[in-house]
């Protein structure tokens, strides 16, 4: 089956990515961690199934993840670690806006204000 017919699914678990506020393809692009060029051939997982990069969202509505190893942020260096939090928080929080906005938001505008680029 195309990708197209069966939408995105996670490369870690194997089910459907679908919901934009679980997608980390659509959080590593509003953090600037992608271009929208690199968008339709990038992998998807839903934002649990990297820990890696989960462990930095802080938010009430937001379960705590902690990674166990080498890329465990405990490790980390502590300003570069809260740099990373208020970053992938910000993102995430920005993950809500987009799935709750009444109008339709172009490609463009998803990322944070830093990470927009100017139109061609």
């Amino acid at each position: 089956m195309a990708r197209c017919d069966q939408g995105y699914l996670c490369e870690v678990c194997g089910n459907a990515a679908d919901v934009i506020t679980e997608s980390d393809l659509y959080l590593r692009f509003v953090i600037g961690g992608i271009t929208p060029s690199q968008l339709p051939g990038m992998p998807e997982r839903h934002i649990c199934c990297n820990p890696v990069l989960a462990q930095f969202i802080e938010h009430p509505n937001f379960p705590p993840v902690t990674v166990q190893g080498d890329f465990d942020k405990r490790l980390f260096d502590a300003d570069d670690v809260a740099r990373r939090t208020a970053l992938v928080t910000r993102g995430w929080l920005r993950l809500q806006e987009l799935s709750t906005s009444k109008d339709s938001v172009p490609l463009s505008l998803y990322p944070l204000p830093e990470f927009r680029r100017a139109p061609r």
